[in-house]
């Protein structure tokens, strides 16, 4: 029974990722013979369940494998964690609230907040907590992730938020940064290649940030063993940060700018798997 349960359920993420793969996409994914990185991610959800995951989906855990690896400077200190927000603000101000477990589950405080903000914000952080992140998109690591809440000091000390570099990682090899400018805002992004070269013409051109070797390399030295991993890094006033892992970009289901990009980092994926 328990076997022909497990059948069902694996069907049935199957049929959901193969759904929201058609609607978002416009085609549906190969899953049997995937050469397109937004299949890989896919294939990542439905059957990669590498135990080491859900530690880097953790930002607690996330943290302490960062430091372990590149030193305490490059982390961002946690000024506050736990479950439930007591009634006072228990961290100094500005700051930035999170959901260990999940991602796009935050909230900006640049000053101590009235005490309607701080009630509205308490219940939005119970929210956040009622279930497991990313079970809608069969992003199976953050099913274990202990749910809480950390607070961190806002890089900058005021808005807007820094820009975000994602750094995408191949068997070891850094080859692609995507930059994302105006988050919390007219939120876009641009990939480019290791040398700051966009892979598509794009109105923006933000300058390579001064840390982009260190990044690098970083991002490099935190991804060893993985076939593929993102790295996501911060630049404030030169000095380079880590922020997170990320294993599905997108979900997969973010198209790119291009097909071929699509493709090129498909090829990148699959010559880093293991043979």
């Amino acid at each position: 029974m328990a076997s022909s349960i497990g059948g069902v359920r694996a069907a049935l993420a199957r049929w959901r990722v193969v759904a929201s793969y058609g609607w978002r996409h416009r085609r549906l994914p190969d899953l049997d013979a995937p050469i397109r990185f937004t299949e890989l991610v896919q294939i990542r959800k439905l059957y990669d369940r590498s135990a080491e995951q859900t530690s880097l989906m953790d930002k607690v855990a996330a943290k302490g494998i960062a430091e372990a690896a590149l030193g305490t400077d490059w982390v961002v200190p946690t000024i506050w964690s736990g479950n439930i927000l007591p009634d006072a603000i228990p961290f100094a101000v500005p700051a930035i609230l999170k959901a260990r477990h999940g991602c796009n589950q935050n909230a900006v405080l640049c000053e101590a907040p009235a005490t309607a903000q701080w009630r509205r914000l308490q219940h939005r952080s119970q929210r956040w907590q009622r279930s497991p992140y990313g079970i809608w998109l069969d992003e199976w690591a953050y099913r274990d992730v202990p749910r809480g809440l950390i607070a961190e000091p806002l890089l900058g000390g005021r808005l807007p938020l820094p820009i975000d570099y994602k750094i995408y990682v191949f068997g070891g090899r850094a080859t692609h940064v995507q930059v994302h400018l105006g988050r919390g805002g007219r939120h876009r992004w641009i990939l480019h290649d290791r040398n700051w070269r966009p892979l598509v013409d794009a109105t923006d051109r933000p300058a390579a940030p001064e840390s982009l070797p260190a990044m690098l390399a970083a991002a490099e030295t935190l991804s060893r063993g993985m076939s593929f991993l993102r790295v996501d890094l911060y630049e404030v006033d030169g000095h380079p940060y880590f922020g997170e892992f990320c294993l599905y970009p997108g979900s997969g289901f973010d198209p790119f700018a291009a097909d071929w990009i699509d493709h090129e980092l498909g090829a990148l994926w699959l010559d880093a798997m293991p043979s």
